[in-house]
């Protein structure tokens, strides 16, 4: 399938208009360089005529000279064209990068568990890498090596057109040629797109989970797929490959004929005495002279194939829609927030496989069951309940990462889909059990990066917390550094920094999902007194690993296969002995329901 023209057009007006001063001054360079390259041999036929008639030797040197002076012009002019032709490129690709990532980042969560982070970023660094040549020189090279090759077309002309004739009808057997064998790749350059972002999903994968590969004795299973892997990119990469040597070994071929073509020509008509020594010269100069062009335009066109797969899969990316509605108008009210559930049920779609028949129905995986109970604004509820028992599938649909089949969530009494999602996702802050931590500063992982925050911001939001002191006596404050997913510190520290992220967005409502790790009594401590902070007035929901951490909770609720077990208040629950709060409080249990 071929990419319709529509699509480069869009791609570059997009991303070329901002550069609109740049791209001029490469196409100046490339048109000035291309007169240069056609006068040159112009000087050389003047030279090798007055040589051979043993003219004047002051216009020989002046010649030479010139001959020079114009060659080494036309290099300097090259390589500043190179030079503005690469900031063209890194500047447009950035941008069509940043474009794809801001996309990527608002589809919905189904798209990311279907495909993996490796993926991902093949899909935004590789593919984008691909199209660097096709936005720094691909439309101006093609445009400037195709008036280059008519001007040179033009002035053959202008001198015989016996000699014209047989040189066009040379290039245009060429060009046709190699734009047909360039169809041959194409398949295979797509299909190699293709599995290069797998085979990099599959490394992402296994590099993050190398100790659990290493210790459960699966690397003999990891290295045996890598190697299926190779296994099965080696030949497509060679087909791809073969399309562009083909074109290079046609390239060769054709131009060894094109020589025979020139020689021919000039000798016939030198014989006649129809032309000089000077204009066989400038016959086989100019003939040797296509050469460029029309190699340049084969290794556009090469690059080409590679294009036309990466701006396929960028295109498909960027069509593709999160499943979710479009953004609401609404805005969540200040201050502490109400919940409201109303016959809420959610199923999530099993992850597609590759051996899944086209247009099948994908398989539902059942989470929540006809959900329904209300918060009022302030309300701490204790949510209890087994693994898979739908407790964080709940916390998402609060965030709105997926939206409900049936049924209605509603946060500060507006649909969570009608209301902004980034205005939700300020209200709505939720701090998971495992905190993901940058390899940045503890100011850019308290503020997210956002320049906007001041140090006196996070540090009024560490002190609010009570954890102030713990950061400034950290080795260097604020400036310290954390290793790559928060190496350095502990599970318990990663939740106080993460406590401090949403306190900083002052929230109405907190989803807190409690540490379940064993955390030594000073860190333990300081999260116990940060919660507490973080929770006053506002409206939370802690999903509770151990029954010490619903004595916080003004009710409970206990979820059991998607369905709501036990909901209403703590103090009811805990002294009415035939309720399972209360059974297990009896039971003397401190880490239940995980």
């Amino acid at each position: 399938m071929k990419v319709p023209i529509k699509q480069y057009y869009n791609l570059l007006s997009t991303y070329l208009r901002s550069q609109w001063r740049w791209a001029a001054v490469l196409a100046l360079l490339i048109l000035v360089t291309i007169g240069l390259k056609l006068a040159n041999p112009q000087i050389l036929r003047v030279f090798i005529d007055i040589a051979a008639e043993g003219g004047d030797r002051s216009i020989l040197i002046r010649s030479a000279l010139l001959f020079f002076g114009v060659a080494l012009l036309t290099q300097a002019l090259s390589v500043a064209a190179t030079y503005v032709g690469e900031t063209v490129a890194w500047t447009a690709t950035n941008a069509l990068r940043l474009d794809l990532l801001d996309h990527a980042l608002h589809l919905d969560a189904s798209f990311h568990k279907d495909h993996t982070p490796g993926q991902m970023i093949e899909r935004i660094d590789g593919d984008v890498a691909t199209l660097s040549n096709f936005f720094s020189r691909f439309v101006i090279d093609v445009a400037g090596n195709g008036l280059l090759v008519l001007g040179i077309l033009a002035l053959l002309f202008r001198e015989d057109w016996r000699i014209g004739l047989p040189i066009f009808g040379f290039a245009i057997i060429t060009l046709f040629l190699l734009i047909w064998i360039r169809k041959l790749a194409v398949p295979y350059w797509t299909r190699f797109r293709k599995l290069n972002a797998e085979f990099f999903g599959f490394l992402g994968e296994h590099i993050s989970g190398r100790e659990d590969i290493r210790g459960n004795g699966a690397v003999d299973h990891a290295m045996r797929r890598f190697y299926e892997f190779v296994q099965t990119m080696f030949p497509v990469r060679l087909r791809s490959g073969l399309g562009g040597y083909a074109m290079w070994m046609a390239n060769i071929g054709l131009f060894a004929f094109g020589h025979a073509v020139a020689f021919g020509v000039g000798a016939t008509l030198w014989r006649a005495s129809a032309i000089t020594i000077g204009t066989v010269y400038l016959i086989f100069h100019y003939t040797e002279l296509l050469r460029g062009p029309i190699s340049e335009i084969r290794t556009q066109i090469t690059d080409l194939q590679r294009a036309e797969a990466g701006i396929r899969r960028i295109r498909t990316l960027l069509n593709t829609q999160s499943s979710l509605p479009n953004e609401g108008t609404l805005h969540v009210p200040s201050g502490a927030l109400s919940v409201d559930f109303e016959g809420v049920s959610f199923a999530y779609e099993a992850a597609r496989s590759q051996l899944a028949e086209e247009g099948s129905e994908p398989e539902m995986v059942p989470a929540l069951h006809n959900i329904d109970f209300c918060l009022e604004p302030g309300t701490v509820l204790g949510l209890l309940g087994r693994t898979g028992s739908g407790k964080t599938t709940l916390a998402r649909l609060l965030v709105r990462l997926y939206d409900p089949q049936q049924g209605s969530v509603r946060v500060g009494g507006h649909p969570v889909d009608a209301i902004q999602i980034a205005d939700l996702r300020r209200a709505v802050r939720k701090v998971p059990q495992e905190v993901h931590l940058f390899h940045a500063s503890i100011r850019d992982n308290v503020r997210l990066f956002d320049q906007s925050v001041s140090d006196d911001q996070v540090l009024r939001a560490l002190d609010d917390l009570g954890i102030r002191d713990w950061v400034l006596g950290l080795p260097a404050g604020l400036d310290t550094m954390l290793a790559a997913d928060g190496g350095g510190l502990s599970a318990g520290q990663g939740q106080l920094i993460a406590l401090g992220r949403a306190f900083l967005a002052d929230p109405g409502l907190v989803i807190l999902d409690e540490a379940s790790s064993r955390l030594d009594p000073a860190t333990e401590n300081l999260l116990e007194i940060a919660v507490d902070r973080l929770l006053k007035d506002r409206t939370a929901i802690v999903i509770a690993h151990r029954l010490s951490t619903v004595e916080r909770a003004d009710q409970i609720m206990i979820l059991d296969d998607g369905r709501i077990a036990e909901f209403g208040s703590r103090h009811d629950l805990a002294t009415d002995p035939t309720s399972r709060l209360s059974q297990l409080l009896q039971a003397g249990l401190e880490e239940v329901l995980v």
